[in-house]
């Protein structure tokens, strides 16, 4: 019954804005969608995976949705936005994100120099996601200065720019653009490239946001927040006084201040501690706290596949309070028989628990022809293509039973979830440019 209660309160229908769009061009519903309900454009990708995708019964099922009206739908994750193609964290791949149908839109929570919170993937990623490095007087600042690649010493170039080195204006100067890096370069200029083929810079640059910024304008868009608490890659307590749990507290009363109710955030951590944090001192919020489960990275011996190593176990986890948790694809499913697709002993313990799941992140690995690389390590041997997306879905959503799974191009999401009837196919409001 809780894990139902919950899978319900994630994939409820969200309240349509007030506010009158300044335009709303392929904004409004389509023909046919339910009252009040927001057209998704999902564009040509889904459609291009869907050819990829093998014959048979799945792909006769998504073929008979195409042309069919998308909505916005919960199951539908926005990863950093849409950062396939736009810069992570911008407003314009929030904007793209809700385009798209993603009910639900993410923004990785970092704290500037005077203790203000932004959106970053990581708290030291400036001199990647932004143009840090070419603002000399910002640059300046950074904790670890631009070192150019020397190829006779077999160095490679660097930087380390981190939100903590820059004031909350500061920040808001920089303009983001696609996460990359040049390795091999020899200015602060070059370095800015190294972008991955199958990405673009079509989109850059990008306005970067506070955190207060992305607020206003998911709730302007009538989505659901998923704010993650990044671990801080500075000593705590900062600066002597600024503790992790006064930082986990910071972002929660943000959305408090901006009248969110908690039934529309579920905030992410991957340090436990933190969820707990919020399950004891804010269980309002902390009662859809998800935690990020990436113990095959911090945990010795950690196995996904042999519940026996789990510490602690799903059942300890669900009796501290925890309600969700979110492992990456990879530890969800396993190869079956006859190239299968199959849930894999984490899925079925943590089921068995009463967690409820949603799990990160698709179309983040590049084409899938050689196998699909971290995100799809345990059924490398049965994924051809980029069509075995589809089929890597089908598995999480009809067998795992996963409430939500983060996209770098929610429109794939969007596109399946309304396809097969996930997560009421409903919601938000149109969007404002």
């Amino acid at each position: 019954m809780r894990s139902l209660r919950h899978s319900l309160m994630f994939l409820a229908v969200f309240a349509v804005s007030g506010a009158a769009p300044a335009a709303q061009a392929a904004d409004t519903a389509a023909p046919g969608a339910a009252p009040g309900a927001v057209q998704a454009e999902i564009g040509v990708r889904p459609l291009a995976l869907l050819d990829a995708l093998e014959d048979g019964p799945l792909k006769e099922k998504l073929a008979a949705c195409v042309g069919q009206p998308m909505t916005a739908n919960a199951w539908s994750i926005g990863h950093r936005g849409a950062p396939l193609q736009f810069p992570e964290h911008s407003r314009e791949s929030y904007l793209a994100a809700a385009r798209q149908g993603a009910g639900v839109i993410e923004c990785d929570v970092a704290f500037t120099k005077d203790r203000e919170l932004v959106c970053r993937h990581s708290q030291c990623d400036l001199h990647t996601t932004t143009d840090i490095l070419t603002r000399p007087d910002l640059a300046a600042k950074c904790t670890q200065p631009f070192t150019p690649a020397d190829a006779a010493a077999g160095t490679e170039a660097s930087a380390k720019c981190c939100t903590s080195d820059l004031t909350l204006a500061e920040f808001l100067s920089l303009k983001a653009k696609m996460d990359s890096s040049d390795k091999t370069a020899t200015t602060a200029e070059a370095y800015q490239g190294g972008n991955a083929t199958w990405r673009t810079t079509l989109y850059s640059p990008g306005t970067v946001m506070s955190h207060k910024d992305y607020i206003a304008l998911i709730k302007s868009l009538g989505r659901k927040f998923t704010p993650e608490l990044k671990t801080p890659e500075v000593e705590m307590p900062y600066e002597g006084d600024y503790t992790q749990e006064a930082y986990a507290a910071q972002m929660i009363a943000d959305y408090r201040d901006a009248g969110v109710p908690a039934s529309d955030v579920y905030p992410q951590s991957f340090l436990l501690d933190d969820v707990k944090f919020w399950i004891r001192n804010d269980p309002e919020f902390g009662n859809q706290a998800v935690y990020l489960d990436d113990r095959d990275e911090t945990l010795e011996g950690f196995d996904a596949m042999n519940p026996e190593t789990y510490k602690p176990t799903m059942q300890e986890l669900a009796d501290a309070g925890v309600k969700i948790v979110a492992p990456p694809l990879w530890m969800l499913v396993k190869s079956g028989e006859n190239g299968a697709i199959v849930p894999s002993p984490y899925a079925t313990e943590a089921k068995q628990a009463g967690l409820d799941i949603i799990t990160w992140s698709l179309e983040r690995s590049g084409p899938l022809a050689s196998g699909g690389g971290w995100y799809y390590q345990s059924i490398a041997d049965v994924v051809n293509d980029d069509g075995d997306m589809l089929r890597l879905l089908d598995t999480l959503a009809s067998d795992v039973g996963v409430i939500g799974v983060f996209s770098d191009w929610p429109a794939t999401t969007t596109f399946f979830a309304n396809c097969l009837g996930l997560g009421g196919g409903e919601s938000g409001a149109a969007i404002q440019n």
